[in-house]
């Protein structure tokens, strides 16, 4: 009789922990669905591409932008090309803390990547640029970037090319002289906004919890909890916004900068401005250090946790840390095909 009662007892034992482990799981899929119900109301999936009614992709204009995007002939000494600040190893960023243009010039501030750039509110750190077109144009005369001494030299250089005169009377049908300063920049803005690169959170937001791992679905929890989705949302987790760096601190003392960047100000001149920049899209963050405007800071980790301490108040354990990175680490897709040279230059 004893040992019926010890195996029934065992039997019962049994049974209790099947039944708390069928109610874990319920909660676990609980808790996820809660998280991505959560997440669905702050961030959106990357669209297909980035066109616009204004600024449409197609497919000529695409193959044009790609060719230009690429020809470091255009630059003032034939040295300099958009993919020399955005180059496909370093995620459409450069790995520098600031770039070299024309000429060897510093830029002024560290380049961000041309991934997914174009749905963002602003172009450049200041918000200098409505789209990634104008931002284009204004690069061919930039002294840190291509260096042209005017628009007019750029076309001169530009139309010194026979080969490209064919490819912009295609992607710009009916046009008399096609090959102006502005079709320059729709056509590299065409290509870049055909550089999406959707990642395992978009398939998260489309309903598969197993794309995020265990860590990356605390880090996202943690990073909606302590309000760092108030500036990183969207689908670029970031990008739609000009906010102040440093709402707790100033920021050159947490970042040990160099110099003290005054950020929009420089622009508009207002002092609600000061120290103003564009919120950076964390798209793709983890391949693209080193980190904020001055690419003062190296290590992901330090900027999440200077972030967390400048913006939201908070500091995080070197366990949050760890989780908000494999979060971070989950917005990293593949790099689209065609992020790449076009197989022979224009001739």
């Amino acid at each position: 009789m004893g040992s019926m009662l010890r195996g029934g007892a065992w039997l019962m034992l049994l049974a209790a922990a099947a039944c708390a482990g069928l109610l874990a799981q319920g909660w676990a899929a609980g808790a996820d669905d809660a998280l991505l119900k959560q997440a669905r109301e702050i961030f959106q999936p990357l669209p297909t591409d980035m066109g616009t009614t204004a600024f449409p992709v197609t497919p000529a204009r695409v193959a044009l932008g790609r060719a230009l995007f690429f020809d470091v002939r255009l630059s003032v000494d034939g040295m300099v090309s958009c993919v020399t600040c955005h180059q496909p190893a370093h995620y459409g960023a450069d790995g520098l803390a600031r770039s070299r243009g024309a000429r060897g010039r510093l830029t002024a501030r560290n380049t961000p990547s041309v991934l997914n750039a174009a749905l963002q509110l602003k172009q450049g750190w200041r918000g200098d640029w409505d789209d990634v077109e104008s931002q284009a144009t204004a690069a061919l005369v930039s002294p840190d970037m291509y260096g042209q001494p005017s628009l007019a030299a750029a076309m001169a250089k530009l139309k010194s090319i026979a080969g490209y005169r064919a490819l912009f009377a295609k992607a710009f049908p009916g046009e008399a002289d096609p090959e102006t300063p502005a079709n320059w920049g729709k056509a590299i803005g065409a290509y870049e906004r055909t550089l999406v690169t959707p990642a395992p959170f978009d398939r998260f937001l489309a309903g598969d919890a197993t794309a995020l791992s265990p860590e990356a679905r605390k880090g996202l929890g943690i990073f909606i909890d302590s309000g760092c989705v108030d500036c990183h949302a969207g689908p670029g987790v970031g990008g739609g916004m000009i906010q102040k760096f440093g709402l707790a601190g100033d920021y050159w003392k947490a970042t040990h900068s160099k110099t003290i960047d005054k950020g929009r100000f420089d622009i508009t001149h207002k002092r609600d401005d000061l120290y103003f920049f564009k919120v950076a899209s964390l798209r793709n963050v983890a391949k693209t250090a080193p980190y904020f405007h001055d690419g003062s800071v190296a290590d992901l980790a330090d900027a999440v946790r200077i972030m967390a301490k400048l913006q939201v108040q908070r500091t995080f354990t070197d366990a949050e840390v760890r989780d908000v990175i494999a979060f971070l680490d989950s917005l990293t897709g593949a790099l689209p095909a065609d992020f790449a040279p076009p197989p022979a230059p224009v001739q």
